[in-house]
């Protein structure tokens, strides 16, 4: 199965691409978010190249476990994303994989222009390699 990974936020959506059998991820793109929309198009270009088969968005939950006010919008974007493609949507905590995404991107010597860049997408891609070793350990 391939995957479409999402670390949703306000101003910009990273993407990335996964597939089940090698439990692997890549980043992919960026998306713009413009008066509290995506740019549907570029979204629905990445869907018709890829074809998922479904697709995980990331939920920023707080150090404890709890719901913040940002996975309300993480929720709505999942939503909208599932009515739009008719795809099953997975939620995951991505509690953290920003800064991660900046601190891998940083020790592998990018540039401080690259990490503006495509820190987003190297998070979705942290995100969905999360959600599918998590699959693979309950399968």
């Amino acid at each position: 199965m391939t995957l479409l990974g999402f670390d949703y936020g306000t101003q910009k959506i990273g993407v990335a691409v996964g597939q089940t059998i090698t439990h692997t991820a890549r980043p992919l793109d960026t998306v713009a978010v413009h008066k509290s929309a995506p740019a549907w198009h570029h979204l629905d270009k990445l869907v018709a190249e890829w074809r998922p088969d479904g697709l995980v968005v990331g939920l920023p939950l707080s150090f404890d476990g709890d719901e913040t006010p940002m996975c309300d919008e993480a929720r709505r974007f999942g939503q909208a994303l599932q009515r739009r493609y008719q795809l099953p949507v997975h939620w995951i905590d991505e509690s953290l994989t920003t800064k991660e995404a900046l601190v891998t991107l940083r020790s592998d010597g990018a540039s401080l222009e690259k990490q503006q860049r495509v820190h987003h997408e190297v998070a979705a891609q942290l995100i969905l390699e999360t959600f599918l070793h998590q699959r693979d350990l309950t399968a």
